[in-house]
């Protein structure tokens, strides 16, 4: 089974790399300073165990990189071949270890859940948008402060769940597939829920890669074809973040973090403040829009 997940995620992971670089070629586009070095960065603290989605919402947002109701769709698609790499590292060191079961139904669950929430991100308001992804900020924000007072994960030994805790385990795998469209990354949730239900810490790496790998390389894919996002911020992101996750998980390998955590922690909890700040002006204009104009008593009557 691990060898066919393997086999799967690698030629997804082709295909995805040739529809980028087609899209890119297309377009005439070329990779960035900023971009990249901001998708060497959060990819190489990703793979070391921080998460990148938040931190990279975060820059997009600080440096007006891309319009906000675009931040999710260009996130994914910047950090999906790099997450796939970290998915087959993750699945070839430790997948052997992880029940079968809860691995491949994860994985089919966040899959399904990401194309389920497709829909809902294309007809979302700019300011749902912004709203959305404010409120994933803090809830990251919360996830940090966890970690960083040693509260989260608690964890276990276990190397595989009850039947009870898997088939909730996969379920909530479909909801984080859903959120993810909206940059709600699986990484924090799963490793809270998956380590509170005894499993050992190290082996929820494997499902989170993987379900994130299959599941964005097909988000990626959609939104790369439909064309409203600037390739550029994608493709530097890409580029820079394979090399940097190569080198977190064969050099590296692991880095004091914590001071890290707490900064990346007030960062992100600003930025998410600010975001809920913009989509509340932007609700506001919406509702003024839509709302009827008073009609004159001198011409009603």
């Amino acid at each position: 089974m691990l060898t066919i997940l393997l086999a799967l995620l690698t030629l997804a992971a082709a295909f995805n790399a040739v529809v980028l670089l087609r899209a890119a070629i297309a377009q005439r586009v070329w990779p960035r300073a900023e971009a990249a070095v901001l998708g060497a960065v959060v990819n190489f603290l990703d793979t070391l165990g921080i998460g990148s989605m938040a931190p990279t919402m975060a820059w997009f947002k600080f440096r007006k990189m891309v319009p906000d109701h675009l931040i999710p769709q260009t996130m994914i698609t910047g950090l999906t071949l790099p997450t796939m790499v970290e998915g087959l590292i993750f699945l070839s060191l430790l997948g052997v270890g992880v029940d079968p079961v809860l691995l491949v139904g994860s994985i089919l669950a966040f899959l399904a859940g990401g194309w389920a929430g497709l829909p809902l991100i294309a007809r979302a308001k700019a300011w749902v948008v912004q709203g959305v992804v404010g409120i994933a900020l803090l809830i990251a924000a919360g996830f940090f402060l966890l970690s960083n007072l040693d509260l989260m994960p608690v964890g276990g030994t276990a190397t595989s769940l009850p039947p009870g805790l898997t088939i909730v385990a996969i379920a909530a795998s479909f909801g984080f597939g859903v959120l993810i469209n909206f940059g709600i990354g699986n990484y924090a949730p799963s490793l809270a829920m998956l380590s509170l239900m005894g499993l050992d810490p190290r082996l929820c790496f494997p499902i989170m890669a993987a379900s994130a790998s299959f599941a964005a390389a097909g988000i990626a894919t959609h939104h790369i074809k439909a064309g409203k996002i600037d390739l550029w911020v994608p493709l530097s992101m890409v580029l820079a973040g394979i090399p940097a996750v190569l080198v977190a998980a064969l050099i590296v390998k692991a880095l004091p973090l914590a001071p890290l955590k707490w900064l990346v922690s007030v960062v992100i909890s600003y930025t998410g403040i600010v975001m809920l700040r913009t989509a509340a002006s932007g609700r506001r204009a919406d509702a003024n829009t839509q709302a009827p104009a008073p009609q004159n008593p001198a011409t009603s009557a």
